[in-house]
């Protein structure tokens, strides 16, 4: 602006002297010497730690945080740098700038960290100082490790996880939930029993807080008792052992459930014939008839609990005849629903009667004229219910549609491999009591929950899904199949991580 106007401007220049010490030409500063004289006079790294042990597990990959706490971290990881920094005394008499690692051997039992620090030293001059401090790593298990080590069996807490139904479908579910979160990371063993799945933990805070996700992602109700193992006088210690019983409802999804009349009038009068369309945390309940729906919390359902009329076990097969919509589409819980009604027969009753069924169903937005699908039959039904007895008057109907059926569309796939697959947990199976019919029947529920999977994009949301590498499309199969059987986009699948491949490059890359 000066120059601009006109104006005379003395340039401004940084004037120099001389080093007090070695005479050279620098610029002035507090101590009147240049760096080289500064660090050979005054060393601000002097009573700062050089050489430190830290303790390792082997086993968990965890490092001691004296006196008893136990940190994960990997190699070169920011968490291992924390830990390092921290373990370092007298750190606060200077002023940390920067830090990283120095790469050493793997194996060589040595980190190295590299930091850089500040401090006033003579007449307020600030002097800037990197120097490396070494980590020598011992090897020590911790206490959870020794315990498991000495006995593989010796548990301090079991989760026992039951269901009483007939059919694993929720286990298989619930399967695949732990292992996304990696809920079980923390598990010594787990053993699969006849109507459910036991964990063991070396620790009681490990399974207090599995039981905690166990609460956030299905209704369940739990108890825990303890047991004395051991008491040590001297030293006033106890040792227990602590079992927590954690038991999920028995309302699965597609069940036909018939509400209590208190429960039904504290809904709105809702039902009393609902079907549950969805389980997490809550439990969804629809009328099929009315498209009026509810949501009942683990609370809400263990104060009145109730069973179902009728499981997915029951379903009976039927065909659409036809389908006339009675209501716009409505949006119940983020699924789409269309009232109708439709004709439908029994796939069964072909060639013996001609028996037709007039219902109402809440899948006009599915079935079409020719469709297959599943529902309860209470024409030929007998049901005993006691909460079913307790309405005078109520007009049962006659079918109760659940799902549209691929089964006949699958029985041209019937033998090829999927394009995704599943992870499963490390499980020890109880064998007794086992035959070929459980291991029939085991196989059967398996594969209608990968069945369930493909039609319903709102159960596979919260589970992870892998690539089958065995798998190879056929283009024939596309073409002689019409109507496309449900099943994964590709886009939700991840890429299945093989470690043995991993290791193998990374050898490669050493060479």
């Amino acid at each position: 602006m000066a120059q601009e106007a006109g104006m005379f401007m003395v340039n401004q220049t940084i004037g120099s002297v001389l080093c007090c010490k070695c005479g050279i030409l620098m610029q002035p500063n507090p101590a009147n010497m240049c760096t080289k004289c500064l660090r050979s006079e005054v060393d601000i790294t002097e009573g700062l730690q050089k050489h430190v042990v830290i303790v390792h597990c082997p086993e968990c990959d965890t490092y001691l945080q004296p006196p008893r706490t136990w940190i994960k971290a990997q190699l070169e990881s920011k968490e291992l740098l924390t830990f390092c920094v921290k373990r370092l005394k007298n750190l606060n008499k200077v002023r940390l700038v920067h830090a990283e690692f120095i790469w050493t051997e793997p194996h060589s039992k040595r980190i190295k960290v590299k930091l850089t620090v500040q401090k006033e030293v003579l007449n307020r001059a600030i002097l800037e100082q990197s120097y490396i401090v070494e980590y020598v790593v011992h090897e020590q298990m911790c206490e959870s490790c020794t315990r498991v080590q000495a006995n593989p069996d010796q548990w301090v807490a079991a989760v026992q996880l039951r269901q009483h139904v007939s059919h694993r479908r929720t286990f298989f579910y619930l399967e695949q939930l732990i292992l996304k979160h990696n809920a079980a990371g923390r598990c010594i063993r787990i053993k699969q029993m006849d109507q459910g799945i036991d964990f063991f933990f070396s620790n009681r805070s490990h399974a207090v807080k599995f039981v905690e996700f166990l609460g956030k992602v299905a209704p369940v109700r739990y108890r825990n008792d303890k047991q004395l193992v051991s008491h040590d006088t001297k030293s006033n210690n106890y040792n227990y052992k602590h079992t927590f019983s954690v038991e999920i409802c028995p309302i699965c999804r597609e069940d036909l459930i018939c509400l209590p009349p208190k429960v039904a009038v504290s809904l709105g009068n809702l039902g009393p014939l609902v079907i549950c369309t969805k389980i997490s945390n809550n439990i969804a309940l629809m009328d099929p008839f009315t498209l009026r729906h509810c949501f009942l919390d683990a609370d809400q359902y263990w104060r009145t609990s109730f069973k179902s009329l009728l499981s997915s076990r029951q379903l009976v097969e039927y065909i659409v005849l036809d389908v006339e919509p009675v209501s716009s589409e409505v949006v119940v819980g983020g699924s789409r629903y269309v009232l109708a009604d439709a004709q439908v027969a029994r796939v069964s009753d072909f060639g013996k009667n001609d028996t037709i069924f007039s219902v109402r169903t809440h899948l006009g937005h599915l079935l079409s004229p020719g469709d297959n699908a599943l529902g309860y039959d209470f024409y030929a039904a007998n049901s005993n219910d006691i909460e079913l007895d307790k309405y005078k008057g109520l007009v049962l109907p006659e079918v109760v549609l659940i799902k549209k059926s691929y089964e006949e569309k699958r029985q041209k796939k019937r033998g090829k491999p999927r394009a995704w697959k599943l992870r499963s947990l490390d499980m020890e199976v109880d064998n007794t009591a086992k035959g070929r019919d459980h291991e029939e029947k085991m196989n059967s529920e398996y594969e209608q929950f990968l069945r369930d999977l493909e039609e319903n994009p709102e159960l596979r949301f919260n589970i992870s899904l892998y690539q089958n590498k065995e798998y190879q499309p056929s283009e024939m199969a596309s073409v002689t199949d019409g109507e496309e059987v449900p099943s994964v986009p590709l886009d939700e699948l991840l890429a299945d991580l093989d470690l043995s491949d991993v290791e193998v490059e990374d050898d490669g890359m050493m060479e």
